[in-house]
């Protein structure tokens, strides 16, 4: 049997909060960087009512290295972009994703033979 939801539920339930196009090829694009040195090696994303998360990995098996994070509640204080540390430090917060991804540059320049 089908779980029938009506026009007044549909309606009240909250919009899912997720990364639009241009946000996405942003990450995506540091993503790729990441890949290509060797750093990352796997990714997850989730929506929700209140926010939007990409999930960076080493191995797919251990908890996420960083997770970026979307949430337009935040957006009043010190910016909708958030990238986290695994124990919820974050470690970087903006208004504009572009300049948090930023954040991963400096991750790449760090690494000296």
């Amino acid at each position: 049997m089908q779980n029938v939801t009506s026009l007044a539920e549909y309606r009240a339930t909250p919009p899912s909060i997720f990364f639009n196009r241009r946000e996405l090829d942003q990450i995506l694009r540091v993503y790729g960087q990441m890949v290509a040195d060797g750093e990352w090696r796997d990714y997850a994303m989730a929506d929700g009512a209140e926010r939007a998360v990409f999930s960076v990995f080493r191995r797919a098996s251990e908890m996420p290295l960083y997770r970026i994070v979307k949430c337009p509640k935040w957006a009043k204080r010190q910016g909708a972009f958030a990238i986290l540390a695994p124990g919820n430090q974050i470690l970087k917060r903006g208004q504009d994703l572009e300049t948090v991804l930023r954040f991963f540059e400096r991750k790449r320049l760090n690494v000296v033979d």
